[in-house]
C-alpha cells in the first residue's frame, strides 16, 4: 500500500468518525423531544366554571337546566290549578251551555279569554313575585332556593284567600295533621283545598247563570204546549229569546265583572 493511498484511507476513516460524533452530539439533546410530543399529544381538557365568583355557591348548571325543563313541562298544570283560571273557564263554559250554543264561542275563544282574565286578576300577585323573587335572583342577591320560597309566598297568600276553611280542615284531616296555624299550612294542603274551593264556587255561579235561561225554556215550552205545537222543539224557539235577553242585559260584561269581583 502506497503512502498516498494510506493517507487517503486515514482521512476517510477520520472524516467518518468525526461525522458520527457530530451526529451523536446533535441527536443527543433532541432525544427527549418524542416524550414532549407524546405529552403534548394527550387529550385536551377545557374547564369552564359557570358559577359566579361574586355570589354564593348555588345549584349546578345541569341541575338548574333540569329544574327549568321540569317547570316548563308542568307550567300548564300550575296555571290551571294555582290561579283563577279554573273558576273562569268553568263559568264561561256554563254560560255557553246555558245559552244553548255549544260551539259559539269556540273552545279557543273561551280558553283565550280565560287566560287573559287570569293574567288580569293575577297581576298584583305576579308583580309581587317579580319584585320579591325574580328581580333579586337576577341581580344575584339570593340563591335559587330562596327565590323559589319567596316566589311561592304570594301564590300561597292568594290561594289561602280564596280557599274555604272547611276544605282546609278537610285536607288537614286527610293528611293526618293536627291543629295548624294558617302561616304553617303546607302547600300539599293549600293547593287541593284551593282547587276544591274553586270548583265549588264555579258550579255555584254556573247554577245561578242557568236560572234565567231555564225560566225562558219553561215559558217557551208552556206556550208551545198550549198552542198544540208539541212536535216543535222548544230549544229552537227559546234560543232567539235567550240570545236577545243576553244581549239586552250586556251579558258578557256582567259575567266578566262578576268573575273579577268574586276574587276581590
Amino acid at each position: 500500500m502506497t503512502p498516498r493511498l494510506r493517507t487517503c484511507l486515514f482521512l476517510i476513516v477520520a472524516s467518518l468518525l468525526l461525522a458520527t460524533g457530530a451526529w451523536a452530539q446533535e441527536a443527543g439533546p433532541a432525544a427527549p423531544a418524542p416524550a414532549t410530543a407524546a405529552a403534548d399529544s394527550g387529550p385536551l381538557k377545557l374547564n369552564i366554571n359557570l358559577e359566579g365568583t361574586d355570589r354564593p355557591a348555588d345549584l349546578s348548571v345541569a341541575v338548574q337546566l333540569v329544574l327549568m325543563m321540569t317547570l316548563l313541562s308542568v307550567a300548564p298544570s300550575l296555571v290551571l290549578l294555582m290561579t283563577s283560571f279554573t273558576r273562569i273557564v268553568i263559568v264561561l263554559g256554563f254560560v255557553r251551555t246555558a245559552l244553548g250554543v255549544p260551539s259559539a264561542p269556540s273552545n279557543q275563544i273561551i280558553i283565550g279569554l280565560s287566560l287573559f282574565l287570569t293574567f288580569f286578576i293575577m297581576g298584583p300577585t305576579f308583580d309581587r313575585i317579580n319584585a320579591e323573587a325574580v328581580q333579586p335572583y337576577m341581580a344575584k342577591q339570593i340563591t335559587s332556593a330562596e327565590a323559589f320560597d319567596r316566589g311561592a309566598a304570594p301564590l300561597r297568600d292568594f290561594m289561602l284567600k280564596q280557599a274555604r276553611t272547611g276544605n282546609l280542615e278537610y285536607f288537614l284531616q286527610l293528611g293526618g295533621y293536627g291543629p295548624t296555624a294558617v302561616k304553617d299550612l303546607p302547600m300539599r294542603v293549600v293547593i287541593p283545598a284551593f282547587v276544591l274551593s274553586e270548583l265549588q264556587s264555579a258550579f255555584q255561579m254556573g247554577f245561578l247563570l242557568f236560572l234565567p235561561f231555564l225560566v225562558i225554556d219553561f215559558l217557551v215550552s208552556s206556550v208551545l204546549m198550549a198552542l198544540g205545537m208539541m212536535m216543535m222543539p222548544p230549544n229552537v224557539v227559546s234560543l232567539p229569546f235567550k240570545l236577545l235577553l243576553f244581549v239586552l242585559v250586556d251579558g258578557w260584561r256582567l259575567i266578566v265583572q262578576s268573575l273579577v269581583q268574586s276574587f276581590s
